[in-house]
């Protein structure tokens, strides 16, 4: 039976930290053949351009079997089979809510779940990392506010961005409160690798960086530390 891997970065990375690349080498080492195949999504920023360019400059030809998949601009590749090929799909970040309409509307919804069943490991940052899950906060709407319509692999919601973005942490807490189911809040930085749906490590490209559980307890909104490794 294939083991399903999710790795769910708050940020950093190629997009994030030019000069930091703990966290896609570390991604490539999970993967570990030398003929790893690794499939760039870039729905989330619009297919952008300069976000594909910097994927191929992080994840060269010498290092893996690089490519990327536009939606914006679609050809007449079927979905399914090139994402049943590859070993890694990697999600950038960007616009959450838009991205999942767009991927319902072609259906990469199911074709993501079906290749995660069977074995390729589902990768992303900030939006690539919160669809992976039943809901988080994004500000795909201009402020921010919960959403639970995330693709639902991973229980609960995640919330991206807790150090950088101060206004987070207050309100994935309220959110919370009110009814949000909880879930895990990380810094940028930081990395959660799931095998099945079980949290097994959590990482980081950065000194102090942290990780937490955040859960709705009968006293309140609780935060609870989780141990991350520093990468080497």
């Amino acid at each position: 039976m294939a083991t399903r891997q999710i790795v769910a970065l708050s940020g950093g990375g190629f997009l994030m930290e030019p000069g930091n690349p703990r966290l896609d080498n570390h991604l490539l080492e999970l993967l570990g053949s030398t003929r790893r195949r690794v499939c760039f999504i870039p729905t989330a920023s619009g297919d952008s351009a300069d976000f594909i360019v910097r994927f191929y400059q992080a994840y060269p030809a010498s290092r893996c079997q690089p490519s990327h998949l536009p939606l914006f601009v679609r050809g007449k590749e079927e979905l399914r089979a090139r994402l049943l090929e590859q070993d890694a799909v990697f999600v950038g970040p960007g616009n959450t809510l838009n991205m999942l309409a767009l991927w319902r509307l072609h259906g990469l919804d199911a074709v993501l779940r079906e290749a995660w069943e069977q074995g390729v490991m589902l990768c992303g940052m900030s939006a690539g990392a919160m669809c992976w899950f039943e809901g988080g906060l994004t500000d795909s709407l201009g402020s921010l506010a919960p959403f639970r319509n995330g693709l639902g692999l991973l229980p609960g919601t995640l919330c991206p961005h807790y150090d950088s973005e101060p206004e987070r942490r207050p309100a994935y807490q309220r959110f919370i409160s009110e009814g949000l189911s909880g879930g895990l809040a990380a810094d940028d930085g930081v990395g959660f690798h799931f095998i099945g749906t079980q949290l097994t490590h959590t990482f980081s490209s950065r000194e102090k960086a942290q990780a937490w559980r955040v859960e709705r307890t009968e006293a309140g909104v609780r935060e609870q530390s989780l141990p991350v490794t520093l990468l080497q």
